[in-house]
């Protein structure tokens, strides 16, 4: 099979099929029907974010592990909005997943009920596109705790510092990159011990929401973002996009989190004067689509 590139759409998943429907039972007397099995806790999780904060999480057929699978940067009709000869998007390199290690699963396939990422996490970032300046600091390897607690406000960070000790963050994989048209962009990946604890993080430190509960270093209040359009998620994960509203200073910025198993992205993107929509769901997007 020929492995797609960066200007073709996305292959859909394969659908589910639905459990069969168990027999009627035979004789005169029925027997009283069994007890509803517990809802999963991530199902319990999952159903929690959907109600609070109408974030589109949708279930699909898992991956076959071990097996590197294409993903493309999306055509311009894939997003509401982009449908545009020029809509300013950027030039990522051709993405694919990385390979396993040997007898594990991908996270959202049977099998793996924490929902683990067993690649390493710092092949799961997202390469900087062409043409763009590499953050000699955020080089696309491992960070520590005070690295990326430093995009928060200064009262924030030692608590967000000991937050990710009690929540017991594995590793934090980061990469950052101008743009010649000054954008900055940095991206996070906080891996945890499983996906409650990543969801835990996420709920009682950053507090996704109507606005997110931590605030950046620099920035104003924010708002969700209104041209974010949740066609845009991937199965079977949740994600928060923000931007800054309104600016606080000479620059807006926009910010996403994307919880996705045991890990959760953080992406951050600001720019002078202001931060263009559609390169920032680009990288949203596509960091997303890595993740699942």
């Amino acid at each position: 099979m020929t492995e797609p590139t960066t200007e073709t759409a996305p292959v859909p998943p394969m659908p589910v099929a639905p459990p069969a429907e168990p027999a009627e039972p035979v004789g005169p007397e029925a027997p009283a029907a069994a007890p509803a099995a517990p809802v999963p806790v991530r199902d319990r999780r999952v159903l929690r974010a959907v109600a609070r904060w109408t974030v589109a999480v949708l279930v699909c057929g898992g991956l076959g592990a071990g097996t590197a699978v294409g993903i493309t940067s999306m055509e311009r009709t894939d997003v509401p909005g982009l449908a545009t000869e020029s809509d300013g998007r950027w030039d990522y390199p051709k993405l694919s997943l990385p390979a396993l290690p040997k007898d594990t699963p991908r996270p959202f396939t049977e099998g793996n009920r924490e929902e683990i990422h067993y690649a390493d996490e710092r092949k799961l970032l997202l390469p900087a596109p062409a043409t763009a300046t590499v953050d000699k600091k955020l080089n696309g390897g491992w960070v520590t705790a005070k690295q990326f607690t430093a995009e928060y406000e200064e009262g924030k960070r030692a608590e967000l510092e000991l937050a990710l000790k009690d929540y017991a963050v594995r590793h934090i994989a980061a990469r950052g990159w101008t743009m010649p048209d000054g954008t900055a962009s940095r991206v996070y990946l906080l891996q945890f011990d499983s996906a409650a604890s990543a969801d835990s993080f996420n709920d009682d430190e950053i507090r996704t929401g109507a606005k997110p509960g931590a605030a950046l270093a620099g920035t104003a209040e924010f708002k969700l973002d209104p041209d974010w359009d949740t066609s845009g998620n991937v199965l079977p994960t949740a994600t928060y996009v923000y931007v800054e509203n309104p600016p606080a200073g000479a620059q807006e910025t926009r910010q996403a989190y994307v919880v996705a198993g045991d890990t959760l992205a953080v992406i951050v993107q600001s720019r002078k004067d202001k931060a263009h929509a559609v390169p920032f769901h680009q990288t949203v997007v596509l960091q997303n689509q890595l993740l699942s």
